[in-house]
């Protein structure tokens, strides 16, 4: 159990942070930290699935421990692996001292010395300042074969070294897993877990978000570049744009001196938005002006 008493103390303490959330996320957050469950967030990439896990660690104050995800991704790079080059210079050094004892110099070997650390077994370390949070990011990357020796792990939170034997955690780590929905994870991993699908925020909470984020903004530029955000969203893009591209775009704006956007200042800047040349290429010419037009229309009083 956490420090953490009530969800309006992990609404505060997320804010502290930066980090802007509303009731529900902060009431899964709350539970997961109450029952000691992990838990898994799906949604769009850049909604800030990655950001609550960084500003849960800050704010907690503990140690993040990311494990990010890929193809390909197996137990042994997930968990552990043995310092294979430093084992051969310590036979050799063995050798050459004369040492016979194969027993001990196994043990040797096999120990703590020459084990490398992959994040799970780091997070079933003790740490002074209570369990670690454990990020298993864009979980899925991977595939099924992990996601079942995850499901093991998850469980117990105990892994075992065949030379070492089974390491427990003297207390669990905080999970948290998240998502992009490139595909479907399994329904047993997701009901070891709380669940909440991070959307895109509407325009206030957007607002809120770019002010913790960007501060020095002025209110008018952030009004236009998060109305223009939310507009670019109601297009047909191969990859809307995220919370974190609405940041990414103020800032540069920012850095630019801009006060105001025009059509001609959105052109030199889509980069900062959007990721693919087919999305940048759809608001070329008279698009962006098009979408600039309804923006400032959404903001206008009715």
């Amino acid at each position: 159990m956490t420090e953490m008493t009530s969800i309006d103390a992990v609404q505060k303490m997320l804010d502290a942070q930066g980090y802007v959330c509303g009731r529900a996320l902060a009431t899964v957050v709350f539970l997961s930290l109450r029952l000691g469950r992990p838990l898994f967030l799906e949604g769009e990439a850049g909604v800030g699935k990655t950001e609550i896990a960084k500003a849960m660690a800050a704010g907690l104050n503990r140690r993040l421990i990311r494990l990010q995800c890929y193809e390909g991704l197996d137990a042994a790079s997930a968990v552990y692996e043995w310092n294979f080059p430093a084992q051969m210079v310590a036979i050799r050094s063995a050798e050459a001292t004369g040492g016979t004892d194969s027993a001990a110099l196994t043990r040797s070997l096999f120990s703590d010395e020459f084990l490398i650390e992959r994040p799970l077994l780091q997070a079933l370390r003790p740490d002074e300042n209570g369990a670690p949070i454990l990020l298993i990011d864009e979980l899925d990357r991977t595939d099924a074969p992990f996601e079942a020796f995850l499901l093991e792990a998850l469980s117990d939170f105990q892994v075992t070294i065949p030379e070492m034997g089974t390491i427990t955690a003297p207390e669990p780590p905080i999970v948290i897993l998240t998502s992009n929905r490139t595909r479907e994870v399994h329904d047993a991993l997701k009901r070891r877990c709380l669940y909440h699908w991070v959307d895109y925020p509407d325009f206030g909470r957007e607002m809120e978000i770019l002010a913790a984020r960007a501060p020095e903004a002025a209110e008018a530029l952030s009004r236009e570049v998060v109305a223009f955000v939310q507009q670019l969203r109601t297009e047909d893009l191969f990859k809307k744009p995220g919370v974190a591209e609405t940041i990414d775009w103020a800032k540069c704006l920012l850095a630019l001196d801009v006060m105001t956007l025009s059509p001609e200042v959105i052109a030199d800047t889509l980069g900062a938005v959007l990721k693919y040349q087919d999305d940048i290429a759809k608001l070329q010419g008279s698009e962006a002006k098009r979408i600039l037009d309804q923006a400032r229309a959404s903001l206008e009083p009715a």
